[in-house]
């Protein structure tokens, strides 16, 4: 496959992925705006902008509509969500040759949606119809990913992006809320507790599929483990290392150049470190740091992924 078209279905998947994590976060931090907590609204929105990595622009402003505003439709920020959506739509045009004509109506109609006045209207009508009408687009997107595409080298690049960017996503997510989760005042543990716990949950789509595993009895150490080591739940950080494996060895076999073995070290070790380890463990080494490492080693991985299929040298491309 052309490095071109690799980087436009990797980078498309990323930004689609990206904008749900945002819109997702933003729509549980609204919700938790009905509870009048110890933990205020000034530390919730700033731990959402650090789920995000504190993006240059975007900032608490004090007013919960404005800075969610901000966060969806400052076109000159690049990490709110229209932003994130009309790159995902240039790259779709870049590579129309190679996806399907439903992938780009979805994508499409989903970038006009964004830029049409009645939305924005809508966004200060009822700010959650307005979120959840986002979040269907991209479902949608991604279903008709899943059922018009051919399962090939470009389907299994989409496939890349997307769980690089989750993996990284819950592991950021899990850092961030890690200090809420282990460190409040034992008076307000209980009610307070339950509902930021479920709130970390839903920012992952997770909290029905954790209570099919653990009933409804949440705690830090069955969040942690869930969203960590889980191997059949989506949103879970093994999974998506294991579908990133996946991925990889398909390219590989279906003729591409040949993954160089520092990028399948360097998945090997994240997979092995999620593979043969317990929450026990973890948190007895230190969560943070763990979660930190997993961070560091998916840029790793997606750096590898990047000068090995799209900036490679025309000589590693004949030696491969």
């Amino acid at each position: 496959m052309l490095s071109r078209v690799a980087d436009s279905l990797y980078w498309m998947s990323r930004y689609l992925e990206r904008a749900e994590n945002t819109v997702r976060q933003l729509e549980v931090t609204m919700s938790l705006m009905l509870d009048h907590g110890a933990s205020g609204a000034e530390e919730r929105w700033e731990r959402l902008l650090a789920s995000i990595g504190n993006p240059e622009g975007l900032e608490w402003v004090g007013d919960p509509e404005a800075t969610a505003r901000a966060l969806v439709f400052d076109s000159a920020n690049d990490a709110s969500v229209i932003s994130c959506l009309s790159s995902a739509r240039e790259n779709a045009r870049q590579v129309r040759e190679e996806i399907s004509t439903e992938q780009w109506q979805r994508v499409n109609r989903l970038f006009h949606y964004m830029h049409a006045p009645a939305t924005q209207t809508l966004f200060r009508a009822n700010i959650n119809d307005a979120l959840a009408s986002i979040i269907d687009g991209i479902h949608l997107f991604k279903g008709v990913s899943d059922t018009t595409m051919l399962h090939g080298q470009g389907w299994q690049f989409i496939r890349l992006g997307r769980y690089l960017e989750r993996a990284y996503s819950t592991a950021t997510l899990l850092e961030v809320f890690q200090p809420n989760l282990y460190s409040l005042p034992e008076r307000e543990r209980s009610g307070y507790q339950y509902l930021e716990q479920v709130g970390l949950l839903r920012c992952c789509t997770a909290f029905e599929a954790f209570c099919q595993v653990y009933t409804a009895d949440i705690t830090p150490d069955r969040i942690l483990e869930f969203l960590l080591l889980n191997r059949d739940f989506p949103h879970a950080i093994r999974y998506c290392v294991d579908s990133t494996l996946d991925a990889i060895e398909f390219i590989q076999r279906s003729g591409a150049r040949r993954p160089p073995e520092e990028l399948r070290s360097a998945i090997g070790r994240l997979h092995a470190m999620l593979g043969y380890t317990t929450v026990g463990e973890i948190i007895a080494a230190d969560a943070a740091t763990f979660l930190h490492t997993i961070r560091e080693r998916t840029m790793a991985i997606h750096s590898l992924i990047h000068h090995h299929y799209v900036q490679y040298s025309i000589q590693s491309a004949l030696t491969a």
